[in-house]
């Protein structure tokens, strides 16, 4: 799941990514939901995650995983 503006990506490139390593994009916060890429800005769905205690990351610990795959 993605929320907020990201710097060094557009959505579509980010959710690329994640696709290419297996991963889903969902459009909306749930328990099933593994990690949210929090952005600039980000809002209600990162105040939900939190709330459900979904792990949550930044584009740089977005950035660290993909470098170390």
């Amino acid at each position: 799941m993605l929320t907020g503006k990201l710097k060094n990506y557009s959505r579509d490139r980010a959710r690329e990514i994640i696709e290419g390593y297996g991963g889903r994009v969902t459009s909306s916060v749930s328990r099933s939901t593994d990690i949210v890429l929090a952005g600039e800005d980000a809002g209600s769905k990162l105040e939900k995650a939190v709330k459900l205690g979904i792990k949550t990351i930044s584009e740089g610990q977005f950035e660290d995983m993909i470098a170390g795959q």
